[in-house]
């Protein structure tokens, strides 16, 4: 015996996920409700066909900006070296100018607020540092990666977007 979603009453169900009576009214409640979940889907299928190449660009940058924080949560800024109160994904090379290192690990690090804002990277220092933890030798190459003009497809920034989604998830 099952409960009713509806009407509450107990009955007995003929397939082993009926949620509704046979009433009529919970028939049509049933009803409703299935329509408003394809139409749910439906909405979500069109709106997703109608996202554009930015509005990937900003998901994948988010979920990577995250992905970045969690990384190095518990370090400190890279610039100033000081704990950060509020941390930001600080990019060495800017990520409006240099998109083929936009989604480079090596590029983005941990800053605090203050850097990355209002000092508009601390770059002087970011580069001493960036040199310290990554070494010349990556560094050099990361500069050689951020002079290529890149445009990214709505399949690569797909692919970004599931690739640190699964890193966040361990």
């Amino acid at each position: 015996m099952k409960k009713c979603k509806h009407c509450k009453e107990r009955f007995t169900p003929v397939h082993f996920n009926q949620k509704y009576c046979f009433k009529e009214e919970c028939t049509k409640v049933w009803i409703e409700s299935e329509k408003e979940k394809q139409w749910k889907n439906k909405k979500a299928k069109l709106k997703q066909d109608l996202m554009t190449v930015q509005d990937y660009v900003k998901i994948a940058q988010q979920v990577f900006n995250k992905y970045i924080r969690e990384r190095d949560k518990g370090n400190k800024c890279i610039s100033c070296g000081k704990k950060p109160l509020k941390e930001n994904a600080g990019h060495f090379f800017n990520a409006n100018n240099h998109w083929n290192v936009r989604f480079d690990e090596y590029n983005v690090h941990l800053q605090c607020e203050h850097c990355n804002t209002f000092l508009s990277g601390n770059l002087i220092n970011y580069r001493e540092n960036l040199i310290k933890k990554i070494g010349v030798e990556e560094y050099d190459k990361l500069v050689d990666r951020a002079k290529v003009t890149r445009k990214f497809t709505v399949e690569e920034l797909k692919e970004i977007i599931n690739i640190y989604k699964n890193k966040l998830k361990k």
